[in-house]
């Protein structure tokens, strides 16, 4: 772990995995602070301060709350709103994590607390290889979240304690039952957190965003086959909404959004191979990116699928898996993996091809 009589800021949200993850710090005896951020104005949100605040009384340790709104609203928000603008489907979790847990509410916690490490609930592990930080798959495999954290570079997770590493899910409820914490039954985080029940992300959307009808195009005869109302209600690979008839199911295969076309298809239709990818922040310098074997997940629920990358000279990287990858979606995050340890080497975002 840490050396020293180090102090710890776990961000919180009043859920199990972060309580827990104080829970064992404190027991560790770590000066241990909880930090909760204020992302946004909702009922919510004053109740995810309380929780965390009711928490940190049972555990025995203070708690802070800091105002992350406009950094919220300016990082990942609109950068929620603009992606759907491009056709594209966004991925907040992996944009709050490096801009705001690992941004600004570790800049809080460092600057304003003294502390000099942050610990969160997320399922990974830090392994310190000779200097260098790798992040490194955990056992319990459907929590694992390496993919949300391919962003962080090298002095973040210098400063970074995953206490849940070593557990399960299921162990971790029964730590909070058994020592009373008020969230031992809380239900799983949503992924957008800002947009809440009985709001959907369609209905969200149709509300911020101007909307354009347009086409529906069948890839197949390039002809028009129906109208559409937004391509924000639109991602590749889906298949329930289109509301086009047809004799074979239709998935979304491309999204147009200079022209407001959507373009459905076969689900064969829906496989590549090949694909690009943006913006690449590596974890570990690879001296030579050219047919660098990996494995590489396209999203954050689906397997690692062996692949192959080359970096082209405006440092893009150009994936070539091994079998075709259903649902490349633009938007999404392509994590690579390194192809025999299995711990994440870097990742960037997946953009069109064609």
């Amino acid at each position: 772990m840490i050396k020293g009589n180090k102090k710890i800021a776990v961000a919180m949200s009043g859920g199990v995995d972060s309580s827990v993850s104080a829970l064992l710090l404190k027991n560790q005896g770590y000066n241990v602070i909880g930090l909760t951020g204020i992302m946004h104005d909702s009922e919510d949100a004053d109740a995810f301060i309380e929780k965390s605040r009711h928490v940190c009384e049972v555990i025995g340790i203070e708690h802070y709350a800091v105002d992350l709104r406009a950094e919220f609203k300016d990082k990942v928000v609109s950068y929620f709103e603009h992606t759907y603008r491009q056709g594209k489907t966004p991925n907040p979790c992996a944009v709050c994590n490096k801009n705001i847990k690992w941004g600004s509410l570790r800049k809080y916690a460092v600057e304003k607390l003294d502390a000099q490490y942050l610990a969160t609930g997320h399922y990974a592990r830090i392994l310190n290889d000779n200097g260098f930080y790798k992040l490194v798959k955990v056992e319990d495999a459907k929590k694992e979240q390496l993919y949300m954290l391919f962003e962080l570079e090298q002095e973040d997770l210098k400063y970074t304690i995953f206490p849940l590493s070593s557990y399960k899910k299921v162990e971790v409820r029964e730590i909070a039952k058994s020592n009373n914490l008020p969230c031992a039954e809380s239900p799983e985080s949503q992924d957008v957190c800002f947009i809440k029940p009985p709001t959907t992300t369609q209905k969200y959307l149709e509300d911020v965003l101007e909307a354009k009808p347009g086409d529906i195009i069948d890839i197949r005869t390039d002809k028009v086959v129906g109208k559409h109302y937004g391509i924000h209600n639109f991602t590749i690979g889906q298949r329930k909404g289109i509301r086009v008839s047809a004799d074979i199911p239709l998935y979304v295969i491309s999204i147009d959004a200079e022209n407001s076309k959507v373009i459905i298809g076969p689900k064969e239709s829906a496989y590549k191979k090949e694909f690009r990818v943006e913006d690449v922040n590596w974890q570990h310098n690879i001296s030579n990116i050219q047919d660098y074997r990996v494995l590489v997940k396209v999203r954050y629920n689906s397997p690692a699928v062996t692949a192959t990358i080359t970096a082209n000279e405006n440092g893009n990287v150009i994936v070539q898996a091994d079998e075709p990858v259903f649902s490349i979606t633009p938007g999404q995050a392509a994590v690579f993996y390194h192809i025999d340890e299995e711990y994440l080497i870097g990742g960037g975002w997946i953009t069109y091809t064609d």
